[in-house]
């Protein structure tokens, strides 16, 4: 197997603590592994230091001493860890791909609502999602009227910021939300006349948000519980779930995100003795066919898509619900949860679609209904 070069695109935040080593919760010793693993040499490289004209680019590359920054040849396959929000951005990443670059998971984020209508086209998926609607004054109303408890989050938004919870109480609407009055960063307040403050209303009706119907989620130690998996194209091109693990919120708020203070455990350890070996094994059957239901309708659409962190909820009936997609998943959760080889092949599955695209030195058609059929 010939040794060939493959770029991952960092933000410059964490582009620069690459000599340090010091790259948030990104492992480059796992990065370097998996690639080596498949006869890969990595480059870590920005969007700023290509050089479009010449196809080269500026990265750091690991040398005997450490990471060292040189000029070298554009990389012609790149797994974009970046997220790239201005306009400017994303039109440098498509000239990339008019040049032949082959750039998996060009986009990183994607508004909650467009995912949303995404998946309900899929009719399998349609009982899998909570009521979800874009906020207007008029779905405001329709939903307080359907339901006693509701999210409204933002279409843009990310770990857990700007999230709000209204739900009834012994005939009481109350509102939950990030406040920095509180030393916990979390508030509940009674809504006078069950009406939303003026300032809140604002800003869910200028900015995009989305209300959706709260799920009765399962509960560890009374707190809410719901599950993040990692969702993989690897060697064979084909969607397979790498692993999942559990986020217990914190006992101060609703909201289970690991940068707002959630418990991650697997899921074994939030069922207990409720449920005995084979239960377990049957229900993570359920929440691999959801997932891959859901990368595969989400990849229809979105081109160039290879790595996904799926959250999913269950609830305590034991349907299985979508709440979010996350396209650059923080896969250090598996770390956390002491599923050490599931953390590594969260990084080995997209280095080995990354030496698949090498090989076949052109674009995978997008695959309609593909995925591996063996467990995690």
């Amino acid at each position: 197997m010939p040794q060939e070069t493959i770029g991952i695109m960092f933000d410059s935040r964490m582009y620069r603590g690459i000599p340090a080593g010091r790259t948030g919760q990104e492992s480059l010793t796992n990065y370097e592994q998996a690639a080596a693993s498949h006869g890969l040499i990595l480059c870590f490289l920005r969007l700023e230091d290509i050089d479009f004209n010449t196809k080269t680019c500026i990265a750091y590359v690991k040398k005997e001493d450490g990471y060292v920054r040189q000029k070298m040849p554009l990389p012609t396959v790149i797994h974009n860890r970046a997220l790239q929000l201005r306009r400017a951005e994303q039109h440098q990443v498509t000239t990339l791909l008019l040049q032949g670059i082959q750039v998996y998971n060009v986009r990183n984020r994607y508004r909650k609502d467009h995912i949303h209508d995404m998946l309900r086209q899929e009719p399998l998926l349609r009982e899998h999602l909570p009521h979800a609607v874009r906020a207007t004054p008029e779905s405001l109303t329709d939903m307080m009227e359907q339901y006693n408890d509701l999210i409204i989050k933002p279409c843009s938004g990310s770990i857990g910021h700007g999230i709000i919870r209204i739900f009834k109480q012994e005939g009481h609407w109350k509102l939950t939300r990030e406040t920095r009055a509180s030393r916990k960063g979390w508030a509940t307040f009674r809504l006078t006349k069950g009406q939303l403050p003026s300032a809140i209303l604002r800003r869910i009706f200028r900015y995009a948000h989305l209300i959706e119907e709260r799920i009765p989620l399962i509960r560890y130690e009374g707190r809410p519980v719901d599950l993040r998996v990692s969702v993989q194209r690897g060697m064979d091109g084909l969607w397979g779930v790498t692993g999942l693990f559990a986020k217990a919120a914190p006992t101060h708020t609703f909201v289970t995100n690991i940068a707002q203070g959630g418990k991650v455990m697997t899921l074994g350890e939030v069922l207990g003795s409720d449920v005995n070996s084979y239960e377990l094994a049957q229900l993570e059957s359920r929440i691999r066919l959801v997932s891959l239901r859901i990368a595969k309708t989400l990849a229809a659409s979105l081109p160039h898509l290879a790595d996904l962190g799926l959250d999913l909820g269950i609830a305590r009936d034991g349907q299985i619900y979508f709440i979010e997609c996350n396209g650059r998943d923080q896969r250090y959760g598996f770390r956390k949860a002491g599923l050490v080889e599931q953390w590594r092949a969260s990084y080995h599955e997209p280095m080995a679609y990354g030496r698949l695209l090498l090989e076949q030195n052109s674009r995978i058609p997008r695959q309609p209904q593909t995925y591996r059929k063996y467990p995690y």
